[in-house]
């Protein structure tokens, strides 16, 4: 796992801008703390930083075909899960390889099939080509959007980069926030495409952009379909058994060390037993892997349920991690050290965005840095839920009726910053022209049932939006402490299957993730694999309420915090007392404290 940035300009030679590619491929430094490296040509300049996972001596990046006069220079971020076969093909069809890595795979493919390599990749990757010869650039990006890959118009070309701050490194790029920034980050619709940044824009999902001297070109290679599905329903419980473990199997290969994050649900279980027999079987009986999960010094005193979580994870997680034969571990946290300035700036310089979830950013940053002191790669449950049906909008007729993105009848304003009204940014209407542009969006089916086609906006709404700002906040989170984090459940071939598979099937029980439950029968404990859903933990502990409330009136002092949130809406907030602070409240005040974070930290141009 890498960061890759550069840009291309047909108006400037880039051979005389060396400093500026330094400037901006020191910025993803985190991402890549193994290695650095950088490519200058006339009218591009390519840069890496390198997390060295497979083949550490052969992968240097950038990579190019040949080492004297290349014709094609490769920046690539990701792991291709596929890329045994596709070398094995390559070879086939005349190629000579030099290295082991999957780098050097993708660069191959460039060679045989051009663009149309991104159909024959499998894993989760973002990545730019340059080729020489056509004088043409080409951007792509994973089909769910595992990795991010972000780019801005320059004078000629374009600039690219896997985070912003890359793009803010170079001269013609700076942060600029306006109106519609503002909209796109605060209705929490989670667009593809645009960003909250001005003139900053990211590679769609299962998307490639292309640049040449005729302009800049974007099209999408991948998108959910709606296949025929006849299996019943032993024949789709052993199917999806089948695509996950296939998954689990294809994303355990690295060349150092590797663990699970086990919270002690069903997603992170199941994945974790697969992973567990598929290691015995390649080490030996006695091989085991690591296992970690999160929880807080408080939490078995101070817990109480809120509208995400129905019970306290840690117990779980052991119990699992024994039933597996893992070697188990629970990072504690101190609820205090969240309130740490240094640790919440460090997050929101992760995102470059001050949208977050407090106190459950910090923490997972908390516990990657744990776990990187032992492990490179850590394999997540992360997607099951968007994948299987977990989410209570699946299962409640509120949801079905409504006619709104589902998440916001859980969080929507309780959990959004109130912005300030003088903005006038009509969020509002936002929302309601983004759902109807969404719901246009998915696939139909002539033998449906309305009900059904409902289902199947639900879940293709989860899949392309929801599911996109969970991906991000893993992503940042963990690179920004060197971990690599890998996501079985994203495998593109169990989202497709899932996907097609009526609802009927995946909710055969009368409950959640019917199918996962059954595929998963025997890999997990009973009282895992029927707990209710539970979501990533938060401290419950007064004090860091009480804390928080302090930063948050710190953060209203500064005159741009004010004249972005609306005060009248965060009284409330501020003068509940600590211990019966409610958890939509207090996200509020999270996001407001992370806002001064934001703003001190990039002192952005805000064109309102």
């Amino acid at each position: 796992m890498c960061g890759i940035t550069g840009w291309v300009s047909f108006h400037h030679d880039a051979r005389t801008r060396g400093p500026v590619l330094e400037a901006m491929t020191a910025t993803l430094t985190p991402r890549g703390p193994d290695a650095c490296g950088g490519w200058l040509g006339e009218h591009a300049a390519i840069g890496h930083r390198r997390l060295a996972v497979i083949d550490p001596a052969g992968g240097v990046q950038p990579m190019t075909d040949r080492p004297a006069h290349p014709t094609t220079v490769l920046s690539y971020s990701g792991e291709v899960y596929n890329h045994h076969q596709l070398r094995a093909e390559l070879r086939g069809r005349g190629h000579r390889f030099h290295t082991r890595s999957d780098t050097e795979v993708v660069l191959r493919a460039y060679a045989e099939w051009g663009a149309d390599l991104a159909d024959h990749l499998e894993g989760m990757f973002a990545f730019a080509v340059w080729d020489d010869r056509a004088q043409r650039l080409l951007l792509v990006r994973d089909r769910l959007g595992v990795k991010p890959l972000y780019w801005a118009t320059v004078d000629g070309g374009l600039a690219f980069a896997s985070e912003p701050k890359a793009l803010f490194a170079h001269p013609e790029i700076r942060p600029r926030v306006d109106a519609d920034g503002l909209r796109e980050a605060y209705s929490l619709l989670f667009n593809t495409g645009p960003t909250l940044w001005s003139g900053v824009r990211e590679v769609e999902p299962g998307g490639l952009l292309v640049l040449d001297r005729d302009g800049i070109r974007e099209r999408r290679y991948w998108q959910l379909p709606a296949d025929a599905h006849d299996d019943d329903r032993d024949t789709a419980v052993d199917r999806i058994r089948e695509l996950v473990g296939t998954a689990a199997r294809s994303q355990l290969e690295a060349d150092v060390p590797l663990c699970s994050l086990l919270s002690g649900g069903i997603d992170s279980t199941v994945l974790t037993a697969l992973l567990a027999g598929e290691l015995r079987l390649r080490e030996g009986p006695d091989a085991r892997i690591r296992s970690y999960a999160v929880d807080y010094s408080d939490q078995a005193e101070q817990f109480t349920g809120d509208v995400l979580r129905t019970g306290h994870d840690t117990p779980y997680a052991a119990e699992a991690g024994t039933y597996l034969g893992t070697e188990h571990s629970t990072v504690v946290l101190d609820p205090l050290a969240l309130l740490d300035p240094e640790h919440r700036k460090a997050v929101v310089v992760a995102r470059d965005s001050p949208i977050g979830v407090g106190d459950m950013d910090t923490s997972l940053y908390l516990l990657f840095g744990e776990i990187r002191k032992h492990s490179t790669v850590a394999l997540s449950g992360e997607a099951a839920d968007e994948v299987f049906g977990g989410y209570p909008w699946f299962h409640s007729a509120k949801a079905l009726d409504a006619a709104t993105f589902p998440w916001l009848l859980v969080t929507g304003d309780e959990a959004a910053m109130p912005l300030n009204p003088a903005l006038d940014l009509r969020i509002g209407e936002f929302r309601e022209d983004t759902y109807r542009s969404a719901l246009a969006a998915v696939p139909h089916r002539d033998d449906e049932t309305p009900a059904e086609h409902r289902q199947r906006e639900m879940q293709h709404l989860s899949l392309t939006r929801w599911l996109r700002q969970l991906l991000h906040r893993k992503d940042r989170l963990s690179m920004a402490q060197g971990l690599e984090v890998r996501v079985p459940y994203c495998d593109h071939r169990l989202v497709e299957y899932a996907f097609a598979t009526p609802w009927k099937l995946k909710s055969f029980d009368g409950r959640e993730k019917s199918l996962l439950r059954a595929a998963g029968a025997g890999l997990a404990p009973d009282s895992v694999l029927h707990r209710p859903k539970n979501h990533y933990p938060a401290t419950h502990h007064p004090e860091y309420n009480r804390g928080l409330q302090d930063l948050a009136r710190d953060a209203l002092a500064a005159g741009q915090v004010r004249a972005l949130a609306d005060e009248t809406h965060l009284k409330p907030c501020l003068d509940t007392p600590p211990d019966r602070l409610e958890w939509g409240h207090r996200l509020r005040l999270e996001r407001v404290v992370d806002l001064a974070l934001w703003l001190d930290h990039y002192r952005p141009e805000l064109a309102l």
